[in-house]
This record gives C-alpha cells, structure tokens and sequence, in this order.
C-alpha cells in the first residue's frame, strides 16, 4: 500500500538531514532548502574603520563566517551617526544584508529627529544584543578633586562655567550627560565635537572639563596619565573596567546607563533566518577568544537572542525619550 505523500515527503526531510549528519551527499532540493545564505553576508556598519562598532563587526564576521560557510563582509557606511546605514539595512530586501549598530540607531533615532527615514521599531528586526558597556566620566588629568565626590562638588561649583563634551546632540554621551546633570544638579554646558576623539582633544586642551567617554577610550588616555577616570554609569563596578567606582558610590543616585553593539536586520529577512543568526551569534561571542577579545575592546558579553535585544530597545527607548522631552532636545 503506498504511504501518503506527506508521510514520504517527512521521510525524504529526516533521510536529508540524516546524509548531512553524516556528510553524504544531498539531493539538490533538500540543499536548496537548507542552504542560507547562499552568497556573501553583508553587514553593514554606520561608522569609520577602527570605530568601536567597526572592530566588534569584524571581531565577529570570521567566526560568523565559518559557521555559515560563506564570507561575511564589512562595509563602512558612515555617517549621521550611524543612521544612514541603519537605513540602508532596514530598506534591504536581498536576504544577504544585516547591521551592526549602537544604541542610537536602535532606539532614540526616531525620537530625535522625526525626519530620520527609518523607524527602527517598525523597521528593524532584532537579533542578537551582543556587548554592554558602562559610560566612563573622564576629566582633564588635572580636574580638582581628590575624590569622585569632590569632583563633583567642584563641577557644582562651577555651574555653568565648565563645558562638557560629546561626539554630537542627541549621542548616549550627550543625553547620558544631561541625566547625570539631573541627577547631580551639575550644570556644565554642552559643547558637541565630530566624534571621541576630538572630545579626547578637547579635554586634554581644557575646552571641555568633563565627557562621557566608552570604557576602551578612556581608560587608554587615563593609563597614559592624561585623563582622570571619574566614576561609571552602571549601577555598581563593571568588569569591563573593575577599578573605576560607580557614580552611585560618589554620591549620583538611581542612574544607570550603558552604552551597546547589537545585530539588527531588515523586516524582509525570513525570521527563520535572523533566528539562525541570533543562535549562532549568541555561541559565537560566549567562545572564550571571542569574549576576550570583545573585553579588551571595552565591552562586557551579553549574547541575547532576539527577544533580549527587542525588550532592551523598548526600555531604552522609553527612558531616551524621557530625557529628551524634559530638555527639549533637538537635532541640529
């Protein structure tokens, strides 16, 4: 008696799946079926060479490459903060193009700036949240205070005669600084540069007194004796960097902010694709080379599935666009 068609085309499915087990060859469709990607994966990263978004992507690309058994390519987009790559990833519609974006583009992108082409709600599909970080405040190797606190005390002080720098409105740094100015009644003036780097150069020249600097930034120049670490904006020590008190520990109650690297792609790729994508990313940063690498960077592993990454833009986003309402903030 002949078996039902679904009950033979399940046996074809099981034998497939048991020749690629064991390395035998596979009928052409069954390849067909479960071969993605089938060309070179791009992602595509808003931000120049030797950025801190630029170095996780490429941490990650070899290993993604070889799980996949395809080349993974990089490619530098950069500008508007990262929102024009953003934008190119939410539009693309190849099956072969995925992101490697911050916080900004993820979350306060739209709320910012209404004009920004994308809704990275709406348009993105959450994959994987790969790192965190805490925020480092930095100052000048000279700044006043022998104690966090005291520092603190002299920024107040000070009032609106000190200036703090950022790489630009509306960045983490920049709307991290006017939390931390709420929550320590602080009143520096804001003053944005190009990017870090310049911010690192406006402090070292005593432009700017303060900045909210990424850990693997900051603590180079503080090694070096140019700078002075301040404190972090987790709610306790981090162990990106064990040696830099908390802001809580100086006296700053209820802020906790981190700054993050996630892998987002565009609506059009199949779920059954980005949730591939999410597992083996999740493995792939928990390899212990990879985790170290990733820590010498400045940055602590989370390797969230896509859920993880979907709950963390939901509240930073709530919490973003609060401080941007209350400080009427917007884009220049």
């Amino acid at each position: 008696m002949t078996k039902p068609a679904s009950h033979h085309h399940r046996r074809q499915i099981l034998s497939a799946a048991v020749a690629l087990a064991a390395g035998i060859a596979m009928p052409a469709w069954a390849q067909k079926a479960l071969t993605w990607p089938s060309k070179p994966l791009k992602i595509l990263v808003g931000f120049p060479a030797g950025s801190s978004p630029d170095l996780m992507a490429r941490t990650i690309a070899e290993p993604l490459s070889q799980a996949l058994g395809q080349p993974v390519v990089v490619e530098n987009r950069p500008g508007a903060g990262g929102n024009i790559a953003a934008d190119q990833v939410a539009r693309a519609t190849d099956d072969h193009t995925i992101g490697l974006m911050i916080n900004g583009n993820l979350t306060i992108a739209k709320i910012l700036n209404p004009a920004t082409p994308y809704d990275p709600l709406k348009d993105l599909q959450p994959v994987s949240l790969l790192a965190v970080a805490p925020l480092v405040l930095a100052a000048p190797a000279g700044a006043p205070g022998a104690t966090p606190a005291d520092f603190l005390a002299e920024a107040r002080r000070a009032g609106d005669r000190w200036n703090y720098g950022t790489p630009g409105i509306g960045t983490v740094a920049h709307l991290g600084m006017e939390l931390l100015k709420t929550k320590a009644g602080i009143a520096p003036v804001h003053v944005p540069y190009a990017g870090n780097p310049q911010v690192i150069t406006g402090m070292l020249g005593n432009q700017v007194q303060m900045a909210l600097l990424p850990p693997g930034l900051a603590m180079s120049q503080v090694k070096g004796g140019k700078l002075k670490a301040i404190g972090v904006t987790s709610a306790g020590r981090s162990s990106v960097v064990p040696e830099v008190p908390s802001l809580s520990e100086a006296g700053v109650q209820g802020l906790q902010l981190e700054i993050w690297n996630a892998v987002a792609a565009p609506n059009s790729l199949p779920k059954a694709h980005a949730d591939r994508l999410a597992t083996l990313l999740t493995g792939i940063v928990r390899q212990p080379e990879v985790r170290q690498k990733i820590l010498a960077q400045g940055w602590q592993v989370a390797g969230t599935a896509a859920e993880g990454l979907a709950k963390r833009m939901q509240a930073d986003t709530a919490a973003m666009a609060e401080v941007i309402r209350k400080n009427n903030i917007r884009p220049n």
